[in-house]
This record gives C-alpha cells, structure tokens and sequence, in this order.
C-alpha cells in the first residue's frame, strides 16, 4: 500500500491520497516527533519518510492526522478480505501491516490472465473499495518481487515493477546504494566497502571464499539475491517451525529519563510482561534487559533464573538486579525493552525447595481475577500504583497498539 497510514486519513476524509499533503503524528508530544506515515505529495517535495515534524520546511501547508491504529488494522483486514476472494490464505504471507506477498502462480491459469494483468485488477479493487493506493512488484521468486516493488514499481507510472533473473541484472546489477536492497543493512554495506565493493555486480563477481570468511554462512543469501536468486518457497514459509519462542517489547519514552524513572518503567513492563505470559499460558527462565541511552549507544544484559515461571514477585526482582547491574546509573535514558526467551508450557513451571508454595498459590489467584478484570472491562480497569507515578507509561500504553494511538479513547 502506498503511505498506508496516511492513506488511510486521506481515505477517511473523502482525500486523495496521492495528492493530499498530509502527515500521521502524534503532535501532543513535541515537535521533535516522528511522523509515521508520509503522502506521496509530500514525498514528491523531497520530504523523507519517518521525518520528524520539525523537519518539514516552515512554507509547506499539510494536514496532521493523529495516529488511529485500530484504524488501520481494520482496513489491512479489509485488503487481506480482496486477496481471499481470488486465492487461498496458504498462498499469502502478510509481511506487515501494509504488504503481502501473494504466490499467484496457479491463479494465472485458473483466470486466464498474465501476472501483470491480475496485479491491475488487485490493485483497482482495492482502490474502489478502500480507497487506499497500492503497488505491485512482480518476480519470478519472492526476492525479485520484493526488489521489483522497493526499487522497480517507484519508477514506473502505472506502479508496477517486473523484474527475472535477467532483468535484475541488467537493470539493477549497478543500482545505488545498496541500503535499496532488501536484507542489506548500513553494517553489511560498510563490511563490503572494505574489500571495494558497492553494487550488486560487484557482490556477484567477488571471490567467494572471500565473502565466507567475512560474512559466514550469510554469504550465501548475500551472492544468491547478487545474482537475482531465492531458492526460499511459499510452502517453506508456512511450514517453518521456529526452535524456540520468546516475548519482547521495546518502548521508546517521551523524553530523556534519569535511572530512577527508568527503572520505574522497566518494571511496568516486565509486570505488564508477566501478565501476557500467564494469558498465553508459558513460562520462562530466561530475562534479558536493554537500553538505550539519549545519544544512541546502549547496554543490555541477561539472566537465568533458577526457577521457570511467569510471576512477577519472582521474575521482577530479576529483573531489578539486571537493571542495576547493566545500566549506567549517570546516563539519561531514552529506550527500554526486555525479552523472556525459550518459552515453555506451564506444564513446566519449575520452583526450588525454598518457594513458598502457599504464596505461589496466592499470587495465581490474585493473577487471574485481575487478568479477568482487565479482559472485561480493559487494561486501565484495575492497575499498579506505580502505574500512577508521574513519569509512568503503561496506562498511556494500554490504549496504545504497537506504541501508537489506537485511536480510541
């Protein structure tokens, strides 16, 4: 989809989304925001996506829409409804929020149509229905669709972009700067300079075994997608099987905070963690911590418990010893999140010989009445009272998706 969240205002208001100038952005925080989403018209005057509210230049006039994620999740629901109505969901692998990618291979024949016709006919539903822009990349494998719709369908005026291992090279294989291609991040590009390679042809024609001993077994997706190859199906992708499972959650806050108050928000998550832990019925042994301090640099830590489980009278106090432990107590900080790794059933809750069994007991009881509270009547029905400390942000986040507005009250 093209700018969906803003889009999808544009939608809202009876818009044209390709020529509205318009920015999604919470401006009840500051100036300094990030806009999450950026229409076209704004784009096409040289203003980036993901800029924030300050940078957009003082002579341009454009309308802020608040950030409705509820909103936008329904009308990527209505979307994913389109594809259903022409294939089957074992051919569609959501991506995100606003891209999928569809094997329609089958479907070409079954409605007598090339790809770049059903591609017109997707694109032109979606449009009369949501009213939401889209475009297309069209590959003879997953990777080349991805690059044909990141770098190909931007120059094209119908946007819809075409790539097979051919064109790919012969369009692409010079293509500048490589952060343009999928899966190539600002680490990679720095590692392959050092060796005077800056396109995809110098990728392609390197000394191999030059790649494996910089990069590892990564070398081969790296030389694979160089030469426009993806041996990575449809049926692999819904058929993987992950080793293990974890649960995360980062939180950027709305200003710089000192260690005290940081802290204090840490412990709101890894509560608010061990309730969603004991909704979805897991239990873990292993905390890992990070921040992120105003200036970027970070520290992190991780520790295994000597228990398995998911209360927070128990994990919490891990939790604690890792912050003041890991973090820099001089450092203002800006980011925090925290990860519960190899996930397990409750069947395998696990104490010592010196756990209060009748408090553990107690603990479940008080757990589940509040969990039952907050699924009837919401999240913010019953809480902590550190939950109501001034620098506290988990009832903000309640109503928040994806640390966004949700665009309910």
């Amino acid at each position: 989809m093209k700018s969906f969240f803003a889009s999808v205002e544009c939608a809202e208001r009876g818009l044209d989304a390709l020529t509205t100038k318009l920015v999604v952005a919470d401006e009840g925080r500051t100036e300094k925001t990030i806009c999450l989403a950026v229409s076209p018209a704004l784009k096409a005057l040289g203003i980036r996506n993901r800029c924030r509210l300050f940078e957009i230049p003082k002579d341009v006039e454009f309308i802020i829409a608040p950030p409705r994620m509820k909103k936008y999740i329904e009308y990527a629901a209505e979307i994913y409804g389109i594809y259903l109505q022409y294939m089957d969901k074992n051919d569609i692998h959501v991506y995100s929020i606003d891209e999928c990618f569809l094997d329609v291979t089958d479907y070409l024949r079954l409605y007598k149509m090339r790809a770049k016709e059903f591609a017109q006919k997707l694109m032109d539903e979606i449009l009369e229905k949501c009213h939401i822009p889209s475009s297309v990349g069209i590959g003879t494998n997953l990777y080349l669709a991805k690059i044909a719709l990141d770098i190909t369908a931007k120059h094209a005026k119908d946007r819809i972009g075409w790539l097979d291992e051919e064109k790919f090279k012969k369009t692409l294989w010079h293509h500048t700067p490589l952060s343009d291609f999928w899966g190539i991040s600002s680490g990679t590009i720095n590692r392959l300079a050092k060796f005077g390679i800056y396109d995809m042809e110098g990728i392609a024609n390197a000394n191999e075994d030059l790649l494996y001993d910089e990069f590892g077994i990564n070398a081969e997706l790296l030389i694979d997608h160089a030469w426009g190859r993806e041996t990575c199906l449809m049926e692999d992708i819904k058929n993987y099987k992950s080793k293990g499972k974890s649960m995360s959650q980062s939180q950027i806050l709305p200003k710089d905070y000192n260690f005290k108050d940081a802290k204090l928000v840490m412990r709101e998550m890894v509560q608010n963690g061990c309730y969603n832990l004991y909704r979805q019925g897991y239990v873990t042994e292993h905390v890992h911590i990070f921040v992120g301090y105003s200036g970027h640099e970070g520290d992190k830590g991780s520790v295994r418990m000597n228990v398995t489980t998911n209360l927070y009278s128990i994990i919490g106090k891990y939790a604690d010893e890792l912050f003041d432990k890991v973090v820099d107590k001089n450092k203002m900080i800006r980011k925090l999140g925290y990860d519960f790794s190899d996930l397990q059933g409750m069947d395998k809750e696990q104490y010592d010989m010196f756990t209060d069994r009748a408090e553990i007991g107690k603990e479940k009881r008080l757990v589940e009445s509040v969990l039952k509270l907050q699924d009837k009547y919401g999240k913010n029905s019953i809480l902590k009272g550190i939950d109501y400390e001034k620098n506290a942000t988990q009832r903000e986040r309640n109503v928040q998706i994806g640390g966004h507005k949700s665009g309910e009250s």
